[in-house]
């Protein structure tokens, strides 16, 4: 008994020191602007290792002052999956240093904290209500969008810590989901007014289209993207909250960018989303 119980403790104490040892690299390549290799060396393919290692550069920024002001979910689109060579969405946390939705309003978007970043058009949801239901089964498809207040414009900027995005699936789950920064638009539209499964969006660089799709490429439906995010929220016990942002998915392939260009996302049913990024 003896022996069984050490060799737990063994195996728990790598266990740990392998989430500690992802947690440094990722943070340390986010420090220096210098991309790590990959995470997989020491986490292998254990999903909840890999949020594990979220968890805790994500619990490090929040000691550094910076809150929780939603989440994101990723890889929700074939193209996407395609180009990340995963075959599943994930999910990660938006803090308030990654929003930098004052670049809506014509201020220039610094990349000065970026690494290898790449930038998508998705449609974005803020909550009215928690998500926090008695059992899972009750987080239907009706209940997640009776939570929504209003859908918005958004673009993400996603990005790697992990050089050339040679990433695994844990790797990118690790990595707070290839988080970037965000940018959502000012005005935003009821459920009433727009329905997110039938939108099309364009993204230009610099008036040249650069990606497509529909809301249908989000997971069938973004609302659809919402609900597999309150199911994974609820069963990880932090569930998702009235005032959140929820960044729903790319709706068309992520394309990369360079400091001096402007995007923009045109969105059916929403005002074009124009950006500006400098170094």
């Amino acid at each position: 008994m003896a022996q069984n119980c050490n060799r737990f403790y063994s195996v728990s104490v790598i266990f740990q020191n392998s989430i500690g040892a992802a947690v440094a690299r990722l943070a340390r390549a986010q420090e220096t602007r210098v991309p790590c290799a990959p995470v997989r060396d020491l986490i292998g393919t254990d999903l909840p290792a890999a949020y594990a290692v979220q968890r805790g550069l994500v619990g490090a920024r929040l000691e550094g002052g910076a809150t929780v002001v939603g989440r994101k979910i990723g890889a929700t689109s074939e193209a996407v999956q395609r180009q990340l060579g995963v075959d599943q969405p994930d999910f990660g946390y938006l803090l308030s240093d990654m929003d930098v939705s004052d670049g809506a309003d014509g201020a220039p978007v610094s990349m000065g904290t970026l690494l290898q970043p790449r930038v998508e058009g998705e449609i974005a949801f803020v909550l009215s209500r928690d998500l926090s239901p008695a059992s899972e089964e009750e987080l239907t498809l009706a209940l997640v969008r009776d939570a929504v207040a209003v859908a918005l414009p958004a673009l993400e900027i996603v990005d790697s810590r992990i050089a050339d995005w040679d990433i695994g699936f844990t790797d990118t789950v690790a990595d707070n989901a290839s988080s970037g920064l965000f940018v959502v638009g000012r005005k935003g539209r009821s459920l009433e007014e727009v329905e997110p499964r039938e939108v099309a969006m364009s993204l230009t660089i610099n008036d040249e289209e650069r990606s497509a799709g529909t809301g249908a490429a989000c997971l069938g439906d973004p609302l659809e993207a919402l609900r597999w995010l309150a199911v994974q929220a609820y069963r990880f016990g932090d569930p998702l909250r009235a005032g959140h942002l929820i960044l729903s998915g790319a709706l068309g392939p992520f394309v990369p960018f360079v400091p001096g260009d402007r995007v923009v996302a045109t969105i059916s049913g929403f005002a074009p989303l124009s950006v500006q990024f400098e170094e």
